[in-house]
């Protein structure tokens, strides 16, 4: 039986999917303080966030990284999957980079140093996409 993942998808996929399974899982047991934090700054960003309990926003957003992370360490999972999840969960973090005051210097994409955590979330987008593009369009039929 072939896996649906070749060996040049092993790095991307186990680099990207190490970091958000351990996101995800740090984030389980979040505190009030801290989902209170992290429901702000995305609700910020994105308005219709602030409707739910922060608590919920972080079990939402721990659970989806989870399930990320374990899709792209999961070698049966579709690259071409794999891939879509990665670059629209990778999206939304960009979206918090690109649209949060303060993350960005004047006219510039390039970070402040307040930005520079979220902005290197860009290498996720990158992984991503090639995971999409590897998945689809470079797969052999």
């Amino acid at each position: 039986m072939r896996l649906p993942i070749t060996l040049s998808e092993i790095g991307p996929r186990i680099s990207a999917g190490a970091f958000i399974l351990n996101s995800g899982l740090g984030k389980r047991g979040a505190d009030a303080e801290t989902a209170a934090g992290l429901h702000g700054f995305a609700s910020g960003t994105y308005p219709v966030l602030s409707k739910v309990q922060p608590q919920q926003f972080v079990r939402a957003l721990s659970t989806a990284e989870i399930v990320i992370g374990a899709a792209l360490l999961t070698p049966f999972v579709p690259t071409a999957v794999a891939g879509a999840a990665l670059t629209a969960f990778s999206g939304g973090l960009l979206g918090l980079y690109l649209n949060t005051p303060g993350m960005r210097k004047p006219g510039s994409l390039a970070p402040t140093e307040q930005g520079l955590a979220v902005a290197k979330d860009v290498w996720l987008l990158g992984i991503g996409v090639g995971l999409l593009t590897r998945g689809t369009v470079d797969r052999p039929r």
